[in-house]
């Protein structure tokens, strides 16, 4: 009775401890944005802010030309998921139905690819993007992102497109469909949860990806939101107040989103299983 009971406490209690750990830090972003400064740099922490502010939202807002970052950042990060959804769908759709020489290898070199530190090709990107004279652009960004986001899209997808039964591709072709609108009718309604889980993906990894735009484009107008976070130092020290607003604005399309596709994007992760 006792090793049951303790069997049922500490995987509740576990997950207890994770989720606090795990939300603790975001509540306190949130609650510092809101907080005056003079409850921040108290020597006794505020829990609570019971004196709420705005005005570090409209210090982080009026930044010089912090809709133009918003602007740049949103279009860099939907192209990339865009670009890189279009591409693997058909890479995906090559590995998971076709069968030619080279298939093992490449699907080996996308692993390969998806497991290789971006950061240590950023100075052979910066020279290919300087000699192209294409340095504060965002073409280049939009097509290093979808390179980066490409590979984890089509492993993903992949296993989704082989998990649907190819008899239902080759019914739809019996009954009068191509190949193409066996795909678009068939087979695409059902990666629904895969497209889901790496749209989500994508859009967190371009939109959190700060390396390499801050190597690329120097000029204020071509940056994009993560350099903007780092702009709210001053000489006497860190803006703690606009920072967490500016981080908690930064966090909220992200979390939007998640609250759109959570539902699909966890069993994208989680299974593969046909719906239909």
């Amino acid at each position: 009775m006792k090793r049951s009971l303790f069997g049922r406490v500490w995987p509740n209690a576990t997950a207890v401890i994770l989720f606090i750990g795990f939300v603790f830090p975001v509540y306190w972003m949130f609650a510092t944005a809101f907080k005056p400064t003079g409850d921040i740099i108290s020597e006794d922490p505020v829990w609570f802010p019971t004196d709420i502010t705005f005005e570090h939202f409209k210090t982080a807002t009026g930044v010089d030309n912090f809709w133009t970052l918003v602007t740049n950042s949103l279009t860099v990060t939907v192209l990339a998921v865009v670009f890189s959804l279009a591409i693997a769908l058909a890479g995906a759709f090559a590995l998971a139905r076709m069968k030619f020489k080279g298939r093992r290898g490449f699907i080996i070199g996308f692993m390969l690819a998806q497991m290789a530190p971006w950061e240590v090709m950023i100075i052979a990107m910066y020279m290919i993007v300087r000699d192209a004279d294409m340095l504060n652009s965002l073409v280049p960004l939009t097509a290093f992102y979808t390179m980066m986001i490409l590979p984890f899209t089509i492993l993903t997808l992949r296993g989704f497109v082989a998990a649907v039964p190819a008899e239902l591709e080759e019914a739809a072709m019996v009954d009068g469909c191509t190949r193409a609108q066996a795909f678009r009718r068939v087979i695409l309604p059902l990666l629904a949860p895969g497209l889901m889980a790496t749209s989500l993906f994508g859009f967190i990894t371009a939109w959190n990806e700060f390396a390499l735009v801050l190597v690329l484009n120097k000029e204020a107008e071509a940056q994009t939101l993560p350099l903007w976070l780092t702009s709210f130092r001053t000489v006497f020290g860190d803006d703690w107040g606009a920072t967490m607003a500016a981080s908690s604005l930064f966090a909220v399309p992200i979390l939007i989103l998640f609250v759109f596709l959570q539902r699909r994007a966890v069993s994208g992760l989680t299974d593969g299983a046909v719906k239909g």
